[in-house]
């Protein structure tokens, strides 16, 4: 991959392990802080387009949607980066 994919990869997954720490400690409560169903709110932007596609999910279930949905967004990036090391490949060995 490019270096620029990589870095582009790794600072999403940074940011996307940060979202999930800080999301697992409020609404849980862990290392004695008080419960906050807001500790979301950083996941939200990570998992942006496929988080507005949720509304209609079952109330208990969004918490954990909204959790998961920037691994679509890592999962597309990574998919991306393949391809274009890919074409690079086959269009320097022509």
């Amino acid at each position: 991959m490019s270096l620029i994919c990589r870095l582009l990869l790794g600072l999403l997954v940074l940011a996307y392990a940060a979202a999930v720490a800080i999301f697992l400690v409020t609404v849980f409560g862990l290392f004695d802080q008080p419960e906050d169903p807001l500790g979301a709110v950083f996941l939200l932007p990570l998992g942006l387009p496929w988080n507005l596609l949720l509304r209609g999910a079952p109330t208990p279930l969004l918490p954990w949607l909204f959790a998961a949905a920037p691994l679509v967004n890592i999962a597309l990036l990574l998919w991306l980066c393949r391809r274009k090391r890919r074409r690079s490949a086959g269009s320097d060995g022509g």
